[in-house]
């Protein structure tokens, strides 16, 4: 709705200062014309808002006026509230601030969005870490998120999975990711991402650093999941899947049988999946049991046919 609109353009102006008529356009996804007319539906109510024309030119207030916007509508409310993750401002030494600015915002808000809130909380809850992945305990987590902030450069001896598996290395802290129940490390130079549970030793050092220009932590963090995936599944393998395998599918794997997977008579599903490699894809198919049987490539089946050969051996089955 436009009073919405207008209320974002006079936020987006309070906090990133000029912007143009494109940039407001793209932030609210709207027509440059739209936004033309939102401001000077603006300029109507008396706000303090003037354009400049040119290449470094665009829209402002005046210097010193604030708008003191503290109305929220339902949704918006919804969402600040369902946002947080206690568990991750805790990690970060934030959890008495966390529950501070909840309790603000909650007394902010008018008596019935303030119940409808409350109703919401009590039928939705966050747990990001998975069943079987308990997050891993990272001792060092507070230091360096305090680094983070504080545009400090860290000392550091980090434990990686080739040799040498423990090297020493300086870095300077760009910023943290929560991904399922683990912490991140994203630093300069390169910038290159290290697990926080990895990391053994650390020193905060007074040494400041800039981070650099146009550098965007969400925007680095996709092309370096990207980048991940890419790298991890570079084979395929063609198998035959009954309906329950098929189920237990996830990921890649799952998105590749929703693309390319074809019925058979007999109720099961063939396709070609990705693998990272032919070790993983033996474990994987192998922990399908019966319910799958790996056509391709050749390498694999043999490595299946001997494997499970071997345990009827084992359990002494003809």
């Amino acid at each position: 709705m436009k009073s919405s609109r207008l209320i974002s353009i006079l936020l987006l102006l309070q906090t990133r200062g000029r912007l143009t008529a494109s940039q407001l356009a793209e932030q609210l996804e709207v027509s440059v014309r739209t936004v033309y007319r939102d401001v000077e539906a603006l300029h109507a109510a008396g706000v303090p808002l003037y354009g400049e024309a040119g290449h470094a030119g665009g829209y402002q207030l005046l210097a010193g006026h604030r708008s003191r916007l503290t109305g929220l509508f339902t949704g918006e409310a919804e969402a600040l509230f369902l946002a947080g993750i206690p568990g991750a401002a805790a990690e970060l030494g934030l959890g008495r601030h966390f529950v501070d600015a909840q309790l603000k915002l909650r007394a902010a808000l008018p008596d019935p969005l303030r119940d409808h809130v409350d109703r919401l909380r009590a039928r939705f809850h966050i747990d990001a870490p998975g069943w079987y992945d308990d997050a891993a305990p990272a001792p060092h987590l507070q230091a360096v998120a305090e680094a983070v902030r504080e545009s400090r450069v860290l000392d550091l001896r980090y434990r990686r999975w080739r040799e040498p598996t423990d090297v020493d290395r300086r870095v300077e802290p760009y910023g943290l990711v929560l991904k399922a129940g683990r912490w991140y490390l994203v630093a300069g130079p390169g910038p290159r991402t290290f697990r926080v549970d990895q990391i053994l030793e650390l020193n905060v050092t007074d040494e400041e650093f800039e981070l650099p220009e146009g550098f965007d932590l969400p925007a680095y963090w996709r092309a370096h999941q990207e980048s991940f995936h890419a790298r991890l599944h570079q084979g395929e393998a063609v198998v035959r899947l009954s309906p329950r395998a098929a189920a237990r599918l996830t990921g890649p794997a799952a998105r590749a049988l929703a693309d390319n997977g074809v019925p058979e008579p007999d109720g099961w599903t063939r396709a070609t999946l990705p693998i990272e490699s032919l070790a993983r894809a033996h474990d994987a198919f192998l922990a399908l049991g019966a319910e799958a049987e790996v056509l391709e490539p050749a390498d694999l089946r043999t490595r299946i046919a001997d494997t499970v050969a071997s345990l009827a051996r084992r359990y002494g089955a003809s």
